[in-house]
């Protein structure tokens, strides 16, 4: 859509002619009348000469490309837009010289401010650079370019949009935590599990644990057998994780809440675990609802494994009320229990939980090694009890439990959870 409308030079002819018309015709001037007829008709002209122009023009002429790097950014970090316009004929480089650029971007993007570009131009061809800095965790909107052009005048702005919208995908704030892998895996877990001391040999074969890699498949006496096997290797000891979120109702909690999660299966899976993340919004559920646990993330798939697992954080929203955010978690763990549980980890983050709540997490503790951060919400003024009583319940289910506070430092929560006694 093109907006048109007079500059302050063309409102002040405009008015000029006016006013000189009236006084040509009070006083009976005819060149007086002549001269405000012609500062009227500037402006009209001008306008009219506009709207003809864009109308055999059009958008024909420009190209329009845009780069965000990186892209994703994570939440707090900069990222630098690069915005290529290019003529591709004679008429789109006369255009290209009068046009002046300007773009539009999400509040998550520009902080509520205006973008400060850096505009450098050559015949046919114009680059726009400018800095973003991503402030919340989601998929924000950029563009498109808004350009406007002025008559030769001065009298006659029109503005317009040129090339397509982009999306920015923003992650979540991550920290490194210690590996964490001689803690959670010790021998005898590798020994329960099936796993070998490191040997030459790689055909020895267990049966498929969910978790593990495909590429592991044994095909040939998977096929001779009727069931996967796998090749068991020192590497096959290491235990699946399943990352379990609780997102609660304020924002501030729900994006802690996921850098928490985020940061511990990053760790978890340059620890060598098979990840995935079990929340609301993840994977559709057995009735439909989206809370189920997400696809195994294996680091052996390279650099994009780390990509994928905090790509499926991007669309992750808090719940309404703080009865539909347990429903939801109890929901999951539900899956969770019933989806082959046993001998994996869970680690989880949540709030202050109901009876059933407690009962449901602990149930689950029975089949997996369960390490949970209890968050204290600040809901109200019994949250603090409330989430000392889930605690005590988790811990004497067999979980290894910590108590944390909503914003408090990453690393520090999870030393804390690593130093804790079950």
């Amino acid at each position: 859509m093109v907006r048109r409308r007079p500059t302050a030079r063309g409102w002040a002819l405009a008015a000029l002619g006016v006013v000189a018309l009236q006084t040509g015709i009070g006083l009976g001037s005819l060149d007086l009348v002549r001269i405000g007829f012609l500062l009227v008709a500037l402006p009209v002209a001008a306008f009219v000469a506009a709207v003809v122009l864009d109308a055999v023009r059009g958008r024909r002429g420009l190209e329009v490309h845009r780069d965000v790097r990186p892209d994703p950014v994570h939440a707090g970090q900069e990222a630098e837009v690069r915005v290529d316009i290019r003529a591709t004929d004679r008429a789109g480089r006369a255009r290209l010289a009068g046009l002046r650029f300007s773009e539009q971007a999400a509040v998550e993007l520009s902080g509520g401010r205006a973008l400060r570009a850096r505009v450098t131009r050559r015949a046919d061809h114009a680059t726009v650079r400018y800095p973003v800095r991503a402030t919340q965790r989601g998929r924000w909107p950029l563009g498109p370019l808004v350009v406007t052009r002025t008559d030769t005048f001065g009298v006659v702005r029109s503005r317009t949009t040129l090339g397509p919208e982009s999306q920015v995908a923003v992650w979540p704030t991550v920290v490194a935590l210690p590996a964490p892998s001689d803690v959670l895996v010790g021998e005898p877990d590798r020994v329960a599990l099936g796993a070998r001391t490191p040997s030459t040999d790689d055909a020895n074969l267990r049966d498929y644990r969910e978790g593990d890699d495909l590429r592991r498949v044994h095909w040939r006496s998977s096929a001779r057998r009727g069931a996967m096997l796998v090749r068991s290797d020192e590497r096959a000891g290491m235990r699946p994780v399943s990352v379990l979120l609780d997102l609660p109702v304020r924002p501030s909690a729900t994006e802690w809440t996921i850098s928490l999660a985020a940061s511990m299966a990053l760790a978890m899976l340059d620890s060598g675990h098979p990840v995935r993340l079990a929340g609301p919004g993840l994977a559709p559920g057995r009735d439909g609802t989206a809370h189920g646990p997400s696809p195994y993330v294996h680091g052996r798939q390279g650099p994009e494994s780390r990509a994928a697992l905090l790509d499926l954080t991007l669309d992750l929203q808090p719940a309404r009320t703080p009865a539909e955010a347990e429903a939801a978690l109890l929901d999951t763990t539900r899956v969770l229990d019933t989806s082959r549980a046993a001998g994996q980890i869970v680690l989880a983050v949540v709030g202050p939980l109901s009876a059933a709540g407690c009962v449901t997490l602990a149930h689950l503790g029975d089949v997996a090694q369960g390490w949970a951060f209890v968050r204290a919400d600040g809901r109200h003024a019994g949250d603090l009890r409330d989430t000392h009583h889930t605690a005590t319940v988790l811990r004497r289910s067999g979980w290894r439990v910590a108590q944390v506070t909503t914003g408090e430092d990453l690393v520090d929560c999870w030393l804390r959870l690593l130093g804790s006694a079950r």
